[in-house]
């Protein structure tokens, strides 16, 4: 009986489809959605503001970060255009990712009649205030058939250089299809929880224009905290041939750590991409203090070269993958909102594979001999600041 049930699974894990990736939650899969990775920031913006523009029924903009810049003033003019013309148009920003956005600004949207909640705000003697508990994910769904995510803000550093900005490279993709109401479900509970107002979607869409499954795996305050670290683990253990994994704060627990370094012991290929240089230094420092011990498990580590590496993104066997705002670390464990669209589909997983592996092919492999020989005032940083990895 063991021998058949051994089989099985084997089989399942063989079929194109990554049936044994998705194995432990398979009814959370939904069928029939199209979705398509973004190139760039730039390129997330223009697909964005088009779907905005396109709007007939409801736009739900859900974010870390929404600063006033350029891209912030165009998101602007599109929303208040949209809400001018009578269509619900509801904006959830963080009150620390957005801590340096004028009130002005959002004051502008709010006049044109946006609505526009402020998530957990840092004063006390505001409603809903919060210190630690930060809504980190990145949503928009129009007309509740549409919808985007990934780890790109609202803000100018994912422009280009050539633009102004500051060249972050992340990942964001779209959906079309029931993954989308999906998205906006998440939206709803969280707009409903800090408003007590609840709102209909535009309704479940009809047409299925693609043969993607997407789970849209979130977590909630106390609810499902770890339903994405979870989903993580099991996708690891599944794993036959490679894991790629691009993560913009890479701390991994001992259980991820645990499953990297199974996974090498039975074959698997495993790479890291992790920042160079990072947007939060004591960050970058605390992630460096594993790299001696993941590389003496045979994972590879690659540090990207150019501007800051915002992405988390997995790719396990070319067949499943997963782009969201969840970052391996502590807070994204135990603070943030977070959201990451799992997909079983050889077509998205395939490019994204392609990207992360052009990512890497740009980057610095670390080597444990070259490792060990770097300052001992970096080794004595590393260790210091990694003790307060749970406060980051």
């Amino acid at each position: 009986m063991c021998m058949a049930f051994q089989g099985l699974r084997n089989l399942l894990r063989r079929s194109p489809a990554g049936s044994g990736l998705l194995a432990k939650n398979p009814d959370l899969y939904v069928p029939g959605n199209e979705v398509r990775l973004l190139e760039d920031g730039e390129a997330t913006f223009q697909a964005m503001l088009a779907a905005i523009e396109g709007a007939r029924q409801s736009v739900n903009l859900e974010t870390y970060a929404f600063q006033g810049g350029k891209v912030g003033h165009d998101f602007a003019s599109r929303l208040m255009a949209k809400a001018r013309q009578g269509i619900p148009v509801r904006v959830i920003l963080d009150a620390v990712g957005s801590l340096h956005t004028s009130p002005f600004f959002l004051g502008r949207m709010a006049d044109a009649g946006v609505q526009v909640l402020d998530y957990h705000p840092v004063a006390p003697w505001r409603r809903r205030w919060a210190w630690g508990r930060r809504d980190h994910r990145k949503i928009l769904v129009v007309d509740g058939k549409t919808a985007f995510t990934g780890g790109v803000n609202i803000s100018d550093e994912h422009l280009p250089l050539s633009r102004g900005g500051e060249g972050w490279r992340d990942c964001h993709v779209k959906v079309d299809g029931p993954a989308a109401f999906e998205l906006e479900r998440v939206f709803r509970m969280t707009w409903f929880k800090e408003t007590r107002a609840w709102f209909h979607s535009p309704g479940h869409p009809e047409h299925k224009p693609g043969s993607a499954r997407v789970w849209i795996a979130a977590n909630q305050e106390f609810i499902n905290r770890f339903r994405i670290r979870s989903s993580y683990l099991h996708v690891l253990r599944a794993a036959q041939r490679e894991v790629t994994i691009a993560n913009a704060y890479f701390i991994p627990d001992l259980g991820i750590r645990r499953a990297l370094a199974a996974a090498v012991r039975r074959g698997v290929s495993v790479r890291i991409l992790v920042p160079g240089r990072s947007d939060v230094p004591a960050v970058w420092y605390a992630s460096r203090r594993r790299y001696d011990l993941l590389l003496r498990r045979g994972i590879r580590i690659f540090e990207w070269k150019g501007p800051m590496l915002h992405s988390k993104a997995v790719v396990v066997d070319r067949r499943w993958c997963s782009v969201g705002s969840y970052n391996l670390d502590h807070r994204s464990l135990l603070h943030n909102l977070e959201v990451n669209l799992h997909a079983a589909d050889p077509v998205l997983a395939g490019d994204l594979a392609a990207r992360l592996d052009s990512d890497i092919a740009l980057s610095a492999e670390i080597t444990l001999d070259s490792w060990r020989e770097r300052p001992l005032t970096d080794k004595a940083v590393e260790r210091a600041l990694y003790l307060f990895r749970y406060f980051f």
